[in-house]
């Protein structure tokens, strides 16, 4: 429990301390105390006011807070609560209160709870505060906080406690040269926000998403995360047991497959904001354990979805930020790290193929036709190309020709996918749930949209033909035998929901973690999640000593 001999000599004394306010009268650790207002209501409900308004009034309150600042100046003292985020600063005068209270005033430490009862007054230097004239003791903190000017100065100790994060964190500025590219940011302004803050703001994101659905007639449902066959998505699953049942289970890696059987059921527009788990890497873009959007309408396509998504990102912005403009660092590639800022409302749309031609490097040579996608010998060609250009790009000739293509975009186009953008027809070979374009079928009308440089969401017209699907599965099936791990079995009972009839569908999901963190200009998944996954503490330290990352 102790990281020093200092701290545990402290919470020694702060246990005398308790001791010692107990003998006062003071109830220790008492379950409640009868506030009038909070701390956020008080100021905004008395920071108009005069002190001439305020001294005529005397305007009585109850407000209880955690001590954040303390000081004795022989008969008075002052201090700053705080609740909610907000402060408010508490006079107390040894003449305005009992011996015994202000003896405990004396007994407080940084980080205590207490509860204050008074009027509200104005100082001299116009400070909206509290004159105390009855105090209760709440909670001792028995732990020392953290320096006031750094905090949690270590990235990782905010992560693992985000408890006292949360309350003393007060974000980071710093001077920062005005980027080139998606207009100049202004010296000295934040890079990082309070972790207060950006909770919150997740919370009006999640709420932003809600409002826009339900009031275009979706209903929200709840889908099984524990699955007896793990589908919807390509990703290596958790794996657990339940012993009643003696049943091998899955944690979900999506809902997908559980949302459309309820569009075959007649539910036309549905969505789950849900927790789905991947035993994948950790990275600033990775946890294993992540929320996601899922929604899916009957009758439309992914050229609808297209334009819902622009309207959805564009309208969550604006009620979360109050504007579309977003400021953020990159979180990968040559550039990671640099600040940039782009418009959430302008999108540009390109076809996977276009993207790979947009920005093809220079180095590479002579850029591609939209012909040189359609062998393998010409794509091994473009590979040949950019492995002579020093890129590292990975190729297996027995690999679906689809799948090459797949990878070359993420090699040379995703990083620069800074502004919002749509990348739309993807190869059949990484698509197993997608509608299969009529003029070309290597190819699926699928898209996904990027921002900053990374994925936010993917979507697809749905593949409704139940024959089709099961031949989809089973190529599923031969690429599991052959080892990828990604690869799932058949899931009979969605073949056969199929066979019932599901309508042409669009459906999409959309990464909330990375919405957040675009949307509060955090650097990193964890800075979005409460409590992300973290290696245990001695194993992390064990990989330090070795020099390696912790990521």
């Amino acid at each position: 429990m102790f990281e020093s001999e200092f701290e545990e000599k402290l919470y020694g004394e702060r246990i005398e301390t308790l001791k010692k306010i107990g003998e006062l009268g003071q109830p220790l650790y008492p379950n409640t105390y009868p506030v009038t207002l909070t701390i956020p209501e008080a100021r905004a409900k008395f920071s108009t006011l005069s002190a001439e308004d305020l001294d005529a009034q005397k305007p009585p309150v109850a407000i209880a807070g955690r001590i954040m600042a303390i000081r004795l100046q022989g008969k008075t003292g002052f201090a700053a609560l705080q609740q909610n985020g907000e402060r408010l600063q508490i006079y107390v005068r040894k003449d305005a209160v009992s011996e015994e209270q202000f003896a405990l005033y004396k007994l407080l430490d940084l980080g205590d709870h207490i509860g204050v009862q008074g009027y509200i007054f104005r100082t001299r230097t116009g400070e909206l505060t509290i004159h105390v004239e009855s105090l209760s003791f709440l909670t001792k903190a028995l732990l020392p906080l953290p320096d006031k000017f750094s905090g949690l100065a270590d990235i990782e100790t905010r992560y693992r406690r985000r408890y006292l994060d949360l309350f003393t964190d007060t974000g980071d500025f710093e001077e920062i040269s005005p980027v080139e590219e998606g207009g100049a940011l202004q010296q000295g302004q934040r890079l990082r926000a309070p972790s207060r803050e950006v909770f919150f703001k997740r919370a009006k994101i999640l709420r932003a998403i809600r409002n826009y659905f339900d009031s275009r007639g979706y209903i929200e449902v709840e889908t099984p995360m524990m699955q007896s066959i793990a589908g919807g998505a390509a990703a290596r699953p958790f794996q657990t047991h339940h012993n009643a049942l003696d049943l091998d289970l899955y944690l979900r890696i999506a809902p997908e497959l559980y949302l459309k059987r309820l569009v075959v059921g007649g539910v036309d527009r549905v969505y789950e904001i849900n927790r789905n788990f991947r035993n994948e890497g950790i990275s600033t873009q990775h946890n294993p354990e992540f929320t996601m959007l899922e929604f899916y309408q009957a009758y439309a396509n992914y050229w609808d979805l297209m334009q819902i998504t622009e309207e959805l990102v564009t309208y969550v912005a604006n009620e979360v930020n109050g504007t579309t403009v977003a400021r953020f660092p990159l979180p990968k590639g040559k550039r990671a790290g640099q600040m940039v800022e782009v418009d959430l409302a302008k999108w540009r749309r390109l076809s996977m193929r276009e993207a790979i031609i947009t920005f093809w490097p220079e180095a590479a040579g002579t850029k591609p036709s939209m012909d040189a996608f359609g062998s393998h010998d010409t794509v091994a060609g473009l590979v040949q190309q950019l492995r002579s250009a020093g890129i590292d790009l990975p190729y297996d000739a027995k690999e679906p020709l689809g799948r090459t293509i797949a990878t070359v975009f993420e090699t040379i186009a995703e990083e620069h996918l800074v502004e919002p953008t749509i990348i739309y027809d993807f190869p059949l070979a990484v698509s197993p749930l997608s509608k299969v374009k009529p003029d070309e079928p290597e190819w699926v009308e699928r898209f996904e949209f990027y921002i900053g440089g990374f994925e936010v969401g993917n979507a697809f017209s749905e593949l409704n033909d139940p024959e089709d699907q099961r031949r989809r599965f089973e190529m599923q099936l031969e690429e599991k035998a052959r080892g990828d791990e990604e690869a799932h079995a058949m899931d009979e009972d969605y073949v056969r929901a199929l066979a019932y009839g599901l309508p042409p569908t669009g459906g999409e999901g959309i990464g909330i973690d990375r919405l957040t963190m675009l949307l509060t200009g955090s650097r990193s998944i964890r800075d979005v999640i409460l409590f992300p996954l973290l290696r245990p503490q001695q194993k992390q330290a064990e990989k330090q000593e070795h020099g390696e990352s912790a990521e």
